[in-house]
This record gives C-alpha cells, sequence and structure tokens, in this order.
C-alpha cells in the first residue's frame, strides 16, 4: 500500500499571484494531490482548490481532478461522494471535469511469477533470493515504497526477506512471513502487478524481462511476449 500521508488541505495556501496576464494564458486548473484514496480526500481536496482558486474557476474551461489515487474500482469507493463532488463542480463553475484513474483500471489485477534462486542467511536473517527484482520488474516497491502482496503470506509463519539477484544493495522487495519455508526452485506469486510492473520495467544489469502470458475463461495460458537479449541490446543502440 501506499505510504503517503493524505493531504491536509486545510492548510493549503497559495503563495504566488495570479495576475490579470498569467489568467490570460489559464485555460483549466489540474491538481495532483492523491494516492490510493477515496471519495472523501478529493472532496477535501476540492473544498481547498474552491478556497484558493474560486475566484479564477469560473475563467476556466476545465478542471483535472488528477492523480492516480482516484481507487474507484475498490470495493469500498464511494461512488455516490464522487459523482456529487464532479457535479457541484459542473454546475457551479459550468466547466468539464476530467478524472485521472491511473491504476484503478488495473487494480488487483495481473501475477508476477518468481522463482526462489537461493537462500543465504545474514545475522539470523534468511533471505531468499528470487529470479525476479525489485529494482527492474517492480520499481515502484523502491519509489513508492510499498509491499506487493504475496499470495503464499500467512500471518504467523517463516519470516524471509525477499530480494533481486542484480547487483544493487538496495534491491529487495521486502519482509514477509510464508505459509511454509522456502526452498530452491519454489515458486512465489506477487499479485497486483498488471500496473507499474508491465509499464515501468527495464533490463538494468541484463536482466530479462518478465514474460507475459494471457489467462483465457477456459483456464489456457497464451503467450503474448517473448522477451530475450536482443531486447536489451537494442536499448543501447
Amino acid at each position: 500500500m501506499c505510504s503517503w500521508k493524505p493531504l491536509r488541505c486545510d492548510s493549503f495556501s497559495l503563495d504566488a499571484e495570479i495576475t490579470p496576464e498569467l489568467l490570460l494564458l489559464l485555460d483549466g486548473l489540474h491538481f495532483h494531490t492523491l494516492c490510493e484514496q477515496n471519495a472523501d480526500a478529493l472532496e477535501q481536496t476540492m473544498n481547498a482548490v474552491e478556497k484558493n482558486f474560486g475566484d479564477i474557476l469560473p475563467a476556466m474551461k476545465w478542471a483535472e481532478h488528477g492523480r492516480r489515487g482516484h481507487h474507484i474500482t475498490r470495493p469500498d469507493y464511494n461512488i455516490p461522494l464522487l459523482e456529487q463532488t464532479i457535479l457541484s463542480v459542473i454546475k457551479k463553475y459550468n466547466i468539464e471535469v476530467y478524472l485521472e484513474p491511473g491504476e484503478a483500471v488495473a487494480l488487483n489485477a495481473g501475477y508476477l511469477v518468481s522463482r526462489v534462486l537461493d537462500i543465504v542467511e545474514n545475522h539470523g536473517q534468511k533471505i531468499a533470493i528470487l529470479d525476479t527484482s525489485a529494482a527492474c520488474h517492480m520499481p515502484d516497491v523502491i519509489e513508492m515504497p510499498y509491499r506487493p502482496p504475496l499470495y503464499q503470506m500467512s500471518s504467523q509463519g517463516y519470516a524471509y526477506r525477499l530480494a533481486g539477484p542484480t547487483c544493487l544493495a538496495g534491491d529487495i522487495i521486502g519482509s514477509y512471513e510464508l505459509n511454509q519455508p522456502l526452498k530452491e526452485n519454489d515458486i512465489l506469486v506477487f499479485g497486483d502487478m498488471a500496473i507499474y510492473t508491465t509499464c515501468k520495467n527495464n533490463t538494468f544489469n541484463g536482466m530479462p524481462l518478465p514474460d507475459i502470458w494471457k489467462l483465457s475463461q477456459e483456464g489456457i495460458f497464451h503467450k503474448i511476449t517473448a522477451f530475450g537479449y536482443h531486447d536489451f541490446k537494442q536499448r543501447l543502440g
């Protein structure tokens, strides 16, 4: 999950002066504040936007309620409040409203299947080296940071730190408790991987990209990509 704190919108203030000359250059406003939050955070943000920009909103053509944090497809997401907030802006200022649902389009979709290459121990901490790299295959683990769900997780199990095979000291996926001890060649399955794993992965250090497979409704796997060394070499010219 995202570790960012909700924005304290009531303490937001605008330091820059919106001059008439600047206003002529603007035809819309875009705010970028939400992260994996519900519609109440959007409502709070919109109150702050109106407080600080309400005098120029009537001169705008559109407002973009940005950030990938609109978890619209989440079961507990407050759709009626989202609709109410959007319609209120449209009616009050007669402008178009755009949303950036982002990861909600593929929330909780996709799996990343990895294999245990080795088990090592450091000061009593068991470390499983996988053929999957946080830096190459799931960079949001390092950049956000967050810990992706693992289907072998257990509330009180066997503790491991899962790490990638690259030379980077920070190539660490996270610490997990698993439902059984790990051994070489065991398979681990990470969930919620259809978002940034597919669009931000890279071939640093010659790490191969994971192939993408499609699972049909009949339960049949179809391979739709075949990445190889040529993909790594081509990017280097």
